[in-house]
C-alpha cells in the first residue's frame, strides 16, 4: 500500500463502492476522514438508505475512490448521492479496476484509492459510521482533489432561470402572473387599470 494516499482523504468526494455477491455498486460520500495513522485507520460514515450501506454492513470490505477537480457530471449523475438496490452501476463501467479486496475503484477521474476493512460500526441514527483498516491503496494521479464548493460552482450545471410569463404595473410594480391579463383587470396594490400594465419581458 502508498501510504501517500492516505494524504488524498483530508476533504473531498468520494465515490464509496462495495459489492454483494455479484453485484457492485457505489455512491457518492464526502464523509471519509483519517482516524490513526498507526495502523492507518479510516472512517466513512454512510447513509442507512444507501444500499451500499447495507452492502458493507454485510461484507464488512469497501473502497473509496477520490474524484479529481477533472471528474466530470456525468460521474456524479451516474453514482449519485443514493444508491439503489436493484442497480448495478459499476456494471460494464470502463475506467474501474479491482483492488485486492476484490471490489471495484474508479480510475481516470480519480487521484487515489483505499480499500477498507471494518473493525467497528457505529450507530448514528439515520446513518452508520464505519471504522475500517486500511488493506490497499495507492495514488493515481496528482490532481487536486474535488470539494463540495467545488463541485456546486464549477462541476454540478446551473439551472436554466426561470423566466415568468406575465405583466407588471407601471405604477407600484405589481406583478400579475399569466398568460393573458383581463382587460377589466384592477392592480390589487395601486387600483390602477390594465392599461397600466406592461408585458414582462
Amino acid at each position: 500500500m502508498n501510504k501517500k494516499a492516505m494524504y488524498q482523504i483530508s476533504y473531498g468526494l468520494f465515490v464509496l463502492t462495495a459489492k454483494d455477491g455479484e453485484k457492485d455498486n457505489g455512491c457518492i460520500v464526502n464523509t471519509v476522514a483519517q482516524v490513526t495513522s498507526a495502523p492507518n485507520r479510516i472512517s466513512v460514515t454512510v447513509n442507512k438508505q444507501n444500499y451500499t450501506h447495507d452492502m458493507i454492513l454485510k461484507t464488512g470490505i469497501f473502497n473509496v475512490s477520490i474524484l479529481t477537480e477533472e471528474t466530470s457530471f456525468y460521474v456524479f449523475r451516474h453514482f449519485g448521492f443514493q444508491s439503489g438496490r436493484d442497480t448495478d452501476k459499476l456494471s460494464g463501467w470502463a475506467n474501474s479496476v479491482r483492488s485486492e479486496n476484490g471490489l471495484l475503484y474508479l480510475t481516470g477521474c480519480t487521484n487515489a484509492f483505499l480499500s477498507g476493512r471494518v473493525v467497528q460500526t457505529i450507530d448514528l441514527g439515520t446513518h452508520t459510521m464505519f471504522i475500517a483498516d486500511v488493506t490497499d491503496g495507492n495514488v493515481l494521479g496528482s490532481a487536486p482533489s474535488v470539494t463540495y464548493s467545488y463541485y456546486q460552482s464549477e462541476i454540478k450545471p446551473k439551472p436554466e432561470p426561470v423566466k415568468k410569463k406575465g405583466y407588471r404595473c407601471t405604477v407600484c410594480g405589481y406583478i400579475y402572473e399569466g398568460d393573458e391579463l383581463p382587460a377589466d383587470f384592477v392592480c390589487p396594490i395601486c387600483k390602477h387599470g390594465a392599461s397600466d400594465f406592461e408585458p414582462i419581458a
